[in-house]
């Protein structure tokens, strides 16, 4: 049996009622969510960032110990040359090894500025890493502490939401699809969710530009389906909503 307008705009207004109030339970959460969400990115981040850290520190305490070792191969070569240096028959071998232990010199003056530097990047990157471990125990405590806030809240008003969504589901396929469409785009569009709203003092109370008296007269008539020539909103007479309070 086809609804008359008056039933599609009391069922309409029922519908907004619930979303109304889900709305309001979702505005108690307030940020948290997108907060928690947040901060699970930076500790993310930060752990992402940490392991880099660690791994350069690894590679640079590595490469040090490569170059101690070079260190000692070139000390233990230039000792072995240096006893040759006295067995030697001609000036072709002296200037051999000499060369030899020249090249070694140099070898172990290479390592020994490159630990030096490395030395330095490993205290540098040190500090940053020790910084950032101290923000990432920052950012966990704030997690956690925001996650408490989130499931105290969630528990709280998560069974009403959850019978609300409920009553929601069950309201809408007693609206035609027509108007369910329409009204789920101006919920969408529309900052405070407000898709049906009332005339409150001559304006509409979804955007409160005035409403002209003739208009006010349809509205309250509920012989057609009326939005507001400004925002669009399904408008409705106090008088409908006192109706559907009481039903």
């Amino acid at each position: 049996m086809e609804q008359t307008v008056e039933q599609k705009l009391k069922a309409l207004y029922e519908l907004q009622n619930i979303h109304t109030k889900i709305d309001k339970i979702r505005q108690v959460r307030g940020e948290l969510p997108m907060e928690v969400a947040d901060l699970e990115d930076d500790v993310l981040g930060l752990e992402t960032r940490i392991s880099k850290i660690k791994a350069e520190l690894d590679d640079l305490e590595d490469s040090i110990v490569t170059r101690k070792n070079t260190i000692k191969d070139a000390q233990a070569a230039i000792k072995r040359y240096e006893t040759q240096l006295k067995e030697v028959k001609n000036n072709r071998e002296y200037d051999a090894l000499t060369k030899e232990i020249e090249i070694q010199g140099l070898d172990i003056q290479v390592s020994e500025k490159k630990i030096k530097e490395h030395g330095f990047e490993i205290t540098s990157k040190t500090e940053i890493y020790e910084a950032a471990k101290a923000e990432l125990d920052g950012r966990k405590k704030d997690l956690e502490t925001k996650k408490s806030e989130l499931d105290v809240i969630t528990a709280e008003t998560e069974k009403e939401e959850q019978d609300l969504q409920k009553k929601a589901d069950k309201a809408e396929p007693q609206i035609e699809e027509r108007l369910l469409v329409a009204y789920k785009r101006l919920r969408k569009n529309a900052v405070n969710g407000l898709a049906v709203v009332t005339i409150d003092r001559d304006s509409c109370s979804g955007c409160f530009n005035q409403i002209p008296p003739q208009r006010q007269l349809d509205i309250r008539q509920r012989k057609k389906i009326i939005v507001c020539e400004h925002c669009g909103r399904i408008l409705v007479d106090e008088a409908l909503t006192v109706e559907v309070a009481e039903a």
